[in-house]
C-alpha cells in the first residue's frame, strides 16, 4: 500500500482477521494482508477505511464552540492546556462509559490505545503525544455492547465511526478528536529517542508537552530514564496529578529541540498528512473536537486554556456535564491559531533520507542550524532575504 493513514480499523473490521498492521520502511503504520487466500472478498476493510474515500463519513457543522478549563487546578496545571479532554473521560466513567484513549508505552516506544474504565487508569492518557498511536489492541478490546468515549486523531475517528455505523451501534459511542498537525515517522522518534538514553538511561516517562515555564511556553518534552528516576505507580493518581516534579531530560525551547524542529517543519510527516487529509479546521466526523486555544484572545493566560468544539448535540452535552468552565465564543476565535490547509511536503527529501539514516551519534548544533537555514532558504527565499535587510 502506497499512502494510508494507519488508522487500523481494517484490522478490527476484518471478519478473517487477516489484516495486520505494522510500521513500514519509513516508520508509519499500514495494513498488510497476512494470507490473501483466506480473504472473503466483502469490502468490509474498505468501507470503514476513511483513506479510501474522498468525503468523511460524517461532516456536521459546528454547533458550538467553547473555551474551557477544568476546575480542578491540579487538573489544569497537568494538562497540556486546559484540561477539557480528561474531563470529558472523568465525566463520562462516572456514568458507566469506558474510554478508550492513548498512553505512551515505555517498554515498546510506541502510543498506543489502551481501555479505561477507572479514573486511575485514565491518568495515563493526560497530555499529548505527537507520534502516531497503534490502535489495533485498544480497539480490539472494545466490547460493542458496551458504551465508550474513543478518542483519536481525526482519521482515526472517521474510520472508526463508519466502523460503528456498518454494524449499527453509534450510539453507544461518544468520539472526540482534535485539532491535529500531522504524525511524525516513528524512525525519527526512535532516533532521538536514542539519543536522549545516552543521558536518562532506558525510558520510563515521557511527556511531550509541560507548563513548567507556563503554558505558552509549553512546547518542551520531557523524560524520565532509568538513570534519573523510577517508574510510575499510575494507580497512585491523586499524586501524579498534583506532582510538581521535573524529568530529568527537558528540551524546555522547541525551537531549539530536533524533535519539534522536524515535527513542526513537516520534515517526517506521513505523506497521507500532505496529500489527503480531509480534517482541517471545521472538518470533523467526532462528536467533540478540542486542542489548545492559541491566539490574541487568552494570551495573556499562563495556566492553559482549551478549545472545545461540539459538533452533536451528544457532544454539546458532554462538554456542558463536566466539571469545566465553558465560555462561549465564534469558532473563529476558538479556532483561531489552527491549521486551515494540509501540510506542505518538505522540499528538500534528501534531508528526511539523512535525518532516518543517520547514525547514533549527535550532529553538532551548529550542523542542525545550518540544514534548517538551508530549508528556510529553499522555501521562501524573498522572506529570508527581507529579513537580512
Amino acid at each position: 500500500m502506497n499512502d494510508c493513514y494507519g488508522c487500523g480499523v481494517c484490522a478490527i473490521a476484518c471478519p478473517k482477521t487477516i489484516i495486520k498492521i505494522q510500521l513500514n520502511k519509513n516508520g508509519f503504520y499500514e495494513p498488510k494482508i497476512t494470507d490473501i487466500h483466506k480473504c472473503l472478498d466483502c469490502g468490509i476493510c474498505i468501507d470503514v477505511c476513511s483513506f479510501v474515500h474522498n468525503e468523511i463519513v460524517s461532516n456536521n457543522s459546528v454547533l458550538r464552540s467553547y473555551a474551557s478549563w477544568s476546575n480542578d487546578p491540579n487538573v489544569r496545571r497537568k494538562c497540556s492546556s486546559g484540561g477539557i479532554g480528561f474531563e470529558v473521560g472523568r465525566t463520562l466513567i462516572k456514568e458507566g462509559y469506558k474510554v478508550c484513549g492513548v498512553r505512551y508505552n515505555p517498554e515498546k516506544g510506541i502510543a498506543e490505545h489502551y481501555i479505561s474504565d477507572t479514573i486511575e487508569d485514565l491518568v495515563q492518557s493526560i497530555g499529548s503525544k505527537y507520534i502516531q498511536s497503534y490502535t489495533v489492541d485498544g480497539f480490539k478490546s472494545i466490547d460493542r455492547n458496551n458504551k465508550y468515549l474513543v478518542i483519536g486523531t481525526p482519521c482515526q475517528i472517521d474510520s472508526f465511526r463508519r466502523y460503528i455505523r456498518k454494524f449499527k451501534i453509534e450510539d453507544n459511542f461518544v468520539l472526540m478528536d482534535f485539532f491535529c498537525h500531522s504524525v511524525p515517522s516513528k524512525l525519527m522518534w526512535d532516533k532521538y529517542l536514542h539519543r536522549v538514553e545516552k543521558v536518562t538511561g532506558k525510558t520510563l516517562y515521557a511527556s511531550w508537552r509541560n507548563k513548567f515555564n507556563g503554558w505558552h511556553d509549553s512546547w518542551a518534552i520531557s523524560i524520565d530514564g532509568d538513570k534519573t528516576g523510577k517508574p510510575i505507580d499510575w494507580h497512585d493518581s491523586y499524586n501524579i496529578l498534583v506532582s510538581e516534579k521535573k524529568a530529568y531530560w527537558n528540551s524546555r525551547w522547541s525551537q531549539g529541540d530536533i524533535f519539534y524542529k522536524l515535527f513542526l517543519g513537516d520534515y517526517c510527516s506521513n505523506p497521507a498528512c500532505s496529500k489527503s487529509c480531509k480534517f482541517k479546521y471545521d472538518r470533523s466526523s467526532a462528536d467533540i473536537r478540542i486542542g489548545d486555544l492559541w491566539g490574541k484572545t487568552y494570551e495573556n493566560d499562563k495556566d492553559g486554556v482549551s478549545a472545545a468544539v461540539a459538533f452533536t448535540e451528544k457532544g454539546n452535552d458532554v462538554l456542558h456535564k463536566t466539571d469545566c468552565v465553558l465560555v462561549s465564543h465564534t469558532f473563529e476565535t476558538v479556532a483561531e491559531g489552527q491549521m486551515k490547509h494540509n501540510i506542505k511536503p518538505a522540499r528538500t527529501a534528501f534531508l528526511v533520507k539523512y535525518i532516518l539514516r543517520l547514525n547514533a551519534r549527535s550532529i553538532p548544533k551548529i550542523i542542525w542550524n545550518s540544514i534548517f537555514m538551508i530549508e528556510r532558504i529553499l522555501r521562501a527565499p524573498s522572506k529570508f532575504y527581507k529579513r537580512l535587510k
